[in-house]
């Protein structure tokens, strides 16, 4: 699954994955994928970018937000 279809499928955050989290995190998830929305260039660089920002923003530890993106792409996948 390309990362372009994940942050797609997640702009509606309808999966279990999702409303699992507080409402802090979900704030902070949302605002990841905004910032990779607006950016065009390398999409890893993008989403550790974002990720760090936005963790910083919200004081949530980066490995917090990591773990939903590990636990969301294995969803989306079909993996768990």
């Amino acid at each position: 699954m390309r990362v372009s279809k994940i942050v797609k499928n997640n702009l509606d955050m309808d999966s279990k994955s999702y409303t699992d989290l507080s409402p802090k995190m979900k704030e902070a998830v949302s605002d990841v994928f905004k910032l990779i929305k607006r950016e065009q260039n390398n999409v890893v660089e993008t989403f550790e970018n974002a990720v760090t920002k936005v963790a910083e923003f919200h004081s949530i530890n980066i490995e917090e937000i990591n773990k939903y993106f590990d636990k969301e792409t294995l969803e989306q996948l079909g993996e768990k």
